[in-house]
């Protein structure tokens, strides 16, 4: 009987010892997990960092207000449309291999935007770039789940992390910075020795490619490609242009939105049908991946979205600078920083559904306290809100991370990983669109009802207009001119409540959205304290 113990307990040794060997040892994984997040963090502050710019870059090229957001939304297209064929890409030209390429490539495609000269070179360059970045996030975090053992695995993603999170927000403060002080052509050039860096590293420090002659020789899967171009694309297309072009009123986004219902379909189909696909669906056999790629995506519209309203609020409501409104939003990025590498130690310890559900049901209460917003309204009242977001947001970050991903195996894990990102990059996609929708007819619906209130009948309204005027022929204005201009400002006032009113209403929304999605807690694994050691292969 003892004996059997003993070689049970031998035998469970060296499972672990082989485990234990599969993964860099020494400092090399720190190399490694540096160089793959570096990579990371410029895809997703270039998502955001360019927002800043468009009025000087429509300015420079001449192009109207419609033709420059192409320059964010041929991004957005082609980031979407590359990052679910990450993992078949690795697969086929070694992990190593592509992260180079792709790296090499985001840095020439960011050069090129640049130095464009007119709004079509623009645009392609920044498709191009897209297209290159798409391959850098999922397969760095893919990179580190198979670099760090699984005890380690909180202190590895917290550094993937902290570029992922703080990104959106770094972007905004920096591209703000540089298009002040530089020109907007700068937050494209500032990639070029930050990249030159990252292809350096990546070169030396990534381990070697396994051979994949399997993958090499087998059939590419063209059909299930072009399929996903066109059900990604199309999606990604009418969740950018849809709000701008009056959704359903207009034929084009019609269009889209019957595409897009179409190529998912026959997308999925082909995938699932085909023997050797180029996006792996059938990886969502893996529950906690199901669960956590739905998550993600709530997480996206939590995340994008709230981030997308506080500087629409600064500069609309606020009147804030691009590089006020970067500052306004910096504290919270460090918060997220520190929290997250704090996190880091101890989130392969802790059930990451107790964190991800203090995460959700701390930043609800920061959406619902950002919902008092009034005019007086300042840097200080937005100051602890803003810093608790980033904090709070970290909490479910990192724990679902290692919950969706940490227990696959490791033959499943870029796919797994190419999965879950395109589900957030799609949720943050979605929040911004319903969010902006919201935001337009929340703005009409107040204003109406303040206007039912304004009347030359009313006591109040007569009285505030000839105190306007008042002020304004003592001033030296006519009367006749003081009159216009009382009611202009009285209308400016309407248009200012029922701004506010409609931002607080997001921010509600936002808040509620987060405390709904936590009975989805319930299909998750406890992640890193309870996730087992990925399996090898």
């Amino acid at each position: 009987m003892a004996t059997t113990r003993d070689r049970s307990k031998m035998q469970n040794n060296s499972n672990s010892t082989k485990a234990q060997s599969s993964y860099v040892q020494g400092p090399l994984k720190w190399a490694i997990a540096f160089t793959a997040s570096l990579g990371a963090i410029l895809e997703v502050i270039d998502m955001s960092i360019v927002n800043v710019a468009l009025t000087d870059i429509q300015a420079t090229l001449g192009a109207t207000v419609s033709e420059v957001g192409w320059v964010v939304t041929g991004y957005a297209i082609a980031n979407v449309v590359l990052i679910p064929l990450s993992a078949w890409l690795g697969d086929v030209f070694g992990k190593k291999t592509y992260f180079v390429f792709s790296m090499a490539g985001f840095t020439l495609a960011s050069v090129m935007c640049g130095f464009a000269f007119n709004l079509p070179m623009l645009v392609i360059s920044r498709i191009l770039q897209g297209l290159f970045g798409g391959g850098l996030l999922a397969k760095a975090q893919a990179i580190l789940f198979e670099t760090f053992p699984p005890a380690e695995q909180g202190l590895a993603q917290a550094v993937f992390g902290v570029g992922v999170i703080a990104g959106p927000a770094i972007g905004p403060t920096l591209g703000g910075y540089l298009t002040d002080s530089l020109g907007w052509r700068w937050i494209f050039f500032i990639n070029l020795p930050v990249g030159i860096a990252a292809v350096l590293m990546a070169i030396f420090f990534l381990p070697p490619d396994r051979v994949q002659g399997k993958k090499i020789h087998q059939r590419v899967d063209w059909l299930g490609i072009i399929l996903l171009i066109v059900a990604v694309g199309s999606l990604q297309t009418f969740l950018e242009e849809g709000e701008q072009d009056d959704w359903f009123n207009s034929q084009f986004i019609t269009t889209l939105a019957v595409t897009t219902v179409i190529g998912l379909a026959l997308f999925i189909w082909r995938e699932l049908s085909t023997k050797d696909p180029a996006v792996d669906l059938r990886v969502l056999r893996h529950r906690s991946l199901a669960a956590g790629s739905v998550y993600s995506g709530i997480l996206g519209m939590g995340l994008y979205g709230a981030l997308f309203a506080v500087p629409l609020f600064a500069q609309g409501v606020l009147r804030f600078t691009a590089t006020q409104t970067g500052w306004l939003l910096a504290p919270g990025a460090l918060a997220s920083a520190i929290v997250m590498i704090l996190l880091g130690k101890i989130s392969t310890k802790v059930d990451a559904r107790i964190l991800i559900a203090i995460g959700a049901v701390g930043t609800a209460l920061v959406m619902f306290q950002l919902s008092n917003i009034t005019p007086q309204t300042g840097t200080d009242d937005l100051f602890y809100p803003l810093l608790w977001r980033g904090a709070t947001t970290v909490l479910m970050f990192l724990p679902l991370s290692l919950a969706t991903l940490g227990s696959l195996p490791k033959q499943d894990i870029s796919a797994g990983s190419g999965f879950y990102n395109l589900t957030r990059q799609l949720g943050g996609s979605i929040g911004i669109a319903i969010l902006t929708t919201l935001l337009a007819q929340r703005e009409a619906f107040h204003k109406a009802m303040l206007l039912t209130n304004l009347s030359p009948y009313n006591p109040e309204t007569t009285q505030r207009l000839n105190a306007l005027a008042g002020a304004f022929q003592s001033r030296g204005s006519d009367a006749a001119t003081a009159q216009q201009q009382a009611l202009t400002s009285l209308d400016q006032l309407v248009n200012l409540q029922a701004a506010i009113l409609s931002y607080a209403d997001i921010f509600r929304f936002v808040g509620v959205v987060f405390l709904c999605s936590l009975p989805l807690l319930l299909l998750l694994g406890k992640g890193g304290a309870g996730a087992k050691a990925p399996i090898g292969h």
